[in-house]
């Protein structure tokens, strides 16, 4: 595995024209029309891939399959980017006005990019490879939207696999963990009507702001003394919005919130608390209210006995001193969990070193480890189809 390691850092001048074209270019979620179009390109460029476009609006399979091997696997890695400003000084910095790729779905797709090529070169496996590139993870759309247009029916394979560079953890390594990985994300948005009026006359007024605000300190407490100590959840107020002007009460308040939790139990419990809250605020204060629920949350779950062979699989490609077991959780998600519900298989990290955390303005991936994914994904297609 060093030789292939070696050799893709040879062709490291491709990987990184790949990831800062897409890291330039970024596109939001369910917007990725022309990040598809070069993926799908890229892949046909290869000449050995048969190659689907337009599963679940802009997911790409691409299936290459040598010798006469009955086992098929399916390797994932999303390509949408986030509705935030870039803050660095970077000579492939984002063209586009508020939005960049800040979580590293760029690397994530060039790492697969580079395996693909690679695999197509060498065909040293035999059996089905499937390539599942996948728009708006950051939305928690794309993973079911493929599902839903039929991507294990028409593409099955019997494990699927994903990885996510992670900020913190040591560079280059390799971090695998059996069980509950990520949590469950539920993303809302509430909205708070009262009636608009005059800054000076608020008894004139219905102040939706006043309402958001106690609103917000409410839902706080849902965590603190609902969810028990021994359990993980979170409740975040991300979006506040509302009025334009200081001498304005505003006709409506708009909330959004992420809530992440780790079992179905206190799911059930925070989003039921929740809406209660929601709505005795709303009327305590004489709004009214209305909650949009977003795409339901789902907690990534790990198989076992597939993370174990991974790591094997890494081991012995990398070697002890490079993969760690019973890596971390976290309660960030991620929607290749509804993959995981449909197929087994094992989601694991990729030290990005010592940077800022993902979606902060001034993440950089670290382009030194795009050819360790790589060949990460080169060694689990030769591993497991053996």
């Amino acid at each position: 595995m060093n030789a292939i390691i070696k050799q893709l850092e040879q062709n490291k001048g491709q990987l990184s024209e790949w990831f800062e074209h897409i890291h330039s270019h970024p596109e939001l979620s369910m917007q990725e029309a022309n990040t598809a179009k070069y993926i799908e390109e890229t892949l046909r460029s290869f000449g050995e891939y048969e190659v689907e476009a337009g599963v679940g609006k802009y997911g790409i399979v691409a299936t290459l399959k040598v010798g006469d091997g009955d086992q098929s696997i399916g390797i994932r890695a999303d390509f949408d980017a986030l509705p935030i400003q870039e803050s660095n000084d970077l000579h492939y910095c984002s063209k586009e006005a508020g939005v960049s790729h800040l979580c590293g779905h760029d690397g994530h797709t060039t790492m697969l990019l580079a395996a693909a090529k690679h695999l197509a070169e060498t065909k040293n496996f035999n059996g089905t490879l499937r390539l599942f590139f996948q728009p708006a993870e950051e939305t928690m759309q794309g993973a079911p939207a493929m599902i839903e247009d039929g991507l294990f029916e028409r593409f099955p394979v019997d494990s699927v696999f994903a990885m996510h560079n992670m900020p913190g953890l040591e560079q280059g390594k390799l971090y695998f963990t059996e069980g509950n990985v990520m949590a469950a994300v539920d993303n809302w948005e509430v909205v708070l009507t009262g009636k608009g009026g005059h800054g000076a006359f608020p008894e004139l007024a219905i102040d939706p702001v006043v309402a958001g605000s106690s609103l917000v300190m409410a839902i706080q407490s849902i965590v603190a003394r609902n969810v028990s100590p021994a359990n993980s959840a979170v409740v975040t107020i991300g979006a506040f919005q509302a009025g334009e002007a200081g001498n304005v009460i505003a006709q409506t308040a708009t909330l959004r919130m992420s809530v992440r939790t780790t079992t179905d139990e206190d799911r059930s419990l925070v989003l039921n608390n929740i809406r209660r809250l929601v709505q005795q605020q709303a009327e305590s204060f004489g709004c009214t209210a209305e909650i949009h629920e977003g795409q339901p949350g789902a907690v990534a779950y790990n198989d076992p006995e597939e993370t174990r062979k991974a790591a094997q699989i890494a081991r012995e490609a990398f070697g002890e001193e490079n993969v760690f077991e019973d890596g971390p959780t976290y309660l960030a998600s991620e929607d290749f969990a509804f993959m995981l519900q449909k197929c087994k298989g094992t989601y694991c990290f990729l030290g990005n070193g010592d940077s800022k955390f993902v979606h902060h303005p001034e993440y950089v991936f670290n382009q030194d480890i795009l050819p360790i994914g790589a060949a990460y994904w080169v060694a689990i297609a030769e591993g497991y189809l053996r």
